[in-house]
C-alpha cells in the first residue's frame, strides 16, 4: 500500500504538471487530456495486480510480454523505426507498456535460464527497433538484477556485460526520428513557462520514479524495486541525449500505463516475498 500511495502521490502530481505545461504552451487538450483519462485506468490495474498477481502469473507476463514487444517489429515503420502498435485510434509505444512488468516478473525467476535468455531477446528487439533509451532502461534494469542472482560471480558479470553491451550497440543505431515538442521536449517547454516549474518537473518525474525503489527498502525482495526504479530512471535520463518521450510529464499514455502496471506487480512481489525469520 505505501508503494502504491507515494508513487500515486508523485505521478499523478508529474502528469498533472504536464498537462498544465502543455496546456499553457497551446498544445491541444484532446491531445494532453488522454494522459489525465489513462492515469486512473493505471491505477486500477495496478491495484488488480497488487491483489492478485502471483508467480505464476508473472511467468506468463514475462513470457506475453517479450512476445508482445517482439510484435512490434511487424508494426508499421515510422522514418524506419518500428516502436508502436496500432489498437483502433491508440499508438501504443509497446516497450514503455510492458517493460516494467517483464523488469518485475524477472525478479520472480531469477534462477531460471530461460528468462535471462528471454529478456535477452527483449533487449535485443529494443537494438533492431531501434530504441536507444528504452534498450538502455531495459538493460540498468537487468544489470541490478544480475548483480543479485543466484548464480557463480562469473556468470553474474557476463550478464551485466550482455545488458551494457546490448545498451551501448543500441546507440549506434541510426535513429532519425524528429523531436515532437510536448512529447520529448516538455522539459523545455516547462522552462519556457518557468524555470520553476522545470526544476518541479524534473523533481517530480525523479521521485516517482525512485517511489519503487524507497517503498521496497528494507523489504525482502526489494531488489525489484531497485530494478524498476533504475529502469524508471534511466528512461527518464536517457531523453536528454535524443528524441525519446519523457514519460509521465510529456504527452503519451504507454509511459504512465506501463509504470502503474510496473509498479502493480511490484506491489504484489513485496507482499509474496517470504517474511525472514525473527531470532529469539
Amino acid at each position: 500500500m505505501r508503494l502504491l500511495v507515494l508513487y500515486g502521490l508523485l505521478s499523478l502530481a508529474a502528469v498533472a504538471l504536464g498537462g498544465w505545461v502543455c496546456a499553457l504552451s497551446g498544445v491541444p487538450a484532446g491531445s494532453w487530456l488522454r494522459n489525465v483519462a489513462v492515469w486512473p485506468i493505471g491505477l486500477l490495474l495496478a491495484g488488480a495486480l497488487a491483489a492478485l498477481a502471483r508467480e505464476r502469473a508473472a511467468t506468463i507476463l514475462l513470457v506475453v510480454g517479450v512476445v508482445i514487444l517482439g510484435s512490434s517489429l511487424a508494426g508499421i515503420p515510422q522514418d524506419g523505426v518500428r516502436r508502436w502498435l496500432d489498437a483502433g485510434p491508440l499508438h501504443i509505444n509497446v516497450a514503455f507498456v510492458v517493460l516494467p512488468l517483464v523488469v518485475v516478473a524477472l525478479s520472480w525467476m531469477l534462477r531460471h535460464w530461460w528468462s535471462w535468455a528471454l529478456a535477452f531477446a527483449g533487449q535485443a528487439v529494443l537494438v533492431a527497433q531501434p530504441d536507444a533509451s528504452q534498450a538502455t532502461a531495459f538493460g540498468a534494469g537487468l544489470a541490478v538484477l544480475a548483480v543479485v542472482a543466484p548464480a557463480p560471480r562469473p556468470w553474474r558479470i557476463g550478464l551485466v556485460l550482455l545488458a551494457s553491451g546490448l545498451a551501448l550497440v543500441s546507440w549506434f543505431r541510426p535513429d532519425p526520428l524528429e523531436a515532437v515538442a510536448e512529447v520529448e521536449e516538455i522539459i523545455a517547454l516547462a522552462s519556457a513557462v518557468s524555470p520553476v516549474l522545470a526544476v518541479l518537473a524534473v523533481t517530480l518525474i525523479a521521485g516517482a520514479s525512485a517511489a519503487p525503489a524507497l517503498a521496497a527498502r528494507g523489504i525482502p525482495a526489494g531488489d525489484a524495486g531497485l530494478a524498476l526504479s533504475a529502469y524508471m530512471l534511466v528512461a527518464a535520463a536517457t531523453t536528454v541525449l535524443g528524441a525519446f518521450p519523457v514519460p509521465l510529464l510529456g504527452v503519451g499514455m504507454s509511459p504512465i500505463l506501463g509504470f502503474w502496471l510496473g509498479v502493480g506487480l511490484l506491489a504484489a512481489r513485496l507482499r509474496s516475498a517470504p517474511i525472514p525469520a525473527s531470532g529469539s
